[in-house]
């Protein structure tokens, strides 16, 4: 991808990944993140090359944090994101997200659609400037493109929906996504967000135990679909979510005008 340079805070630095090398470290940061310390379980190629790597990879934009402090290249990348558009994922035939549900009703939708996957700190950095950071890379790079809907899964750790009941039916009631937009799990996969009553919990405590990365898309105004995914192999509960560009465009674009500016030049 060309036309955008990098975005700074102090030591850390957000860009697209530009060589091979960079790639083939954010597969070993999320093999890292997902598999020995999150729980997922890798197939035999996936153990060998101490790697998360799947078909999508080749064809994605991979956002990068870079901390300079150890290193401006590879050995320094401690967060990413992958990013698919649609010919990306006209390639291999589908969007990741498809896999776990219908979103039919926003491939129909008249504009440029991106991907979010795949997103992942190192645990040293997990406080509030990488993830931000990493919100003002997905800004620059939805200006440079002029997406219009971001979608991708969330998830919520662990795989019994029961121990999620309160973060599930808060979404549910709080956040679904208008028809127009919402996403529905794939009937196979699909699993009940409407679990207890919405009443009977504290629902700001509730809020507070999302994880990260599910409340930054709500505080962008994101919409949650129908139905949540059991993911097994990732040993997470997955929620779908869809994002208009505007909200975060404008939030990001006010806060960081000249330095977004800058990179996309």
């Amino acid at each position: 991808m060309t036309g955008i340079g990098e975005l700074r805070a102090g030591n850390l630095g957000v860009r697209i990944a530009i060589t091979d090398a960079e790639r083939d470290a954010a597969q070993a940061l999320r093999y890292r993140i997902f598999y020995n310390e999150m729980g997922a379980r890798p197939d035999d190629h996936a153990r060998r090359v101490q790697r998360d790597i799947d078909i999508f990879d080749d064809v994605a934009d991979h956002l990068l944090v870079v901390d300079h402090a150890v290193s401006s290249g590879p050995k320094g990348i401690i967060g990413t994101y992958r990013l698919v558009q649609n010919e990306a994922a006209d390639q291999i035939g589908r969007f990741y997200t498809s896999a776990e549900y219908d979103i039919s009703t926003i491939t129909g939708f008249p504009g440029r659609l991106l991907e979010l996957g795949r997103s992942c700190i190192d645990r040293e950095y997990r406080g509030r400037a990488a993830m931000q950071l990493l919100w003002r890379g997905i800004a620059a790079y939805v200006f440079l493109h002029r997406i219009d809907v971001m979608f991708g899964c969330a998830s919520l750790p662990g795989t019994d929906p029961e121990k999620l009941e309160s973060e599930l039916t808060y979404l549910y009631h709080n956040h679904l996504a208008p028809p127009a937009l919402r996403l529905r799990a794939i009937p196979s996969r699909y699993v009940e967000m409407h679990r207890i009553d919405p009443t009977s919990f504290d629902h700001r405590r509730t809020q507070q135990t999302l994880p990260p990365l599910i409340k930054g898309y709500l505080r962008l105004g994101g919409f949650i679909g129908d139905g949540a995914v059991i993911d097994h192999q990732f040993n997470t509960t997955d929620v779908a979510v869809v994002v208009k560009t505007d909200l975060i465009t404008d939030k990001y674009y006010r806060h960081y005008e000249r330095q977004l500016r800058e990179a996309i030049y």
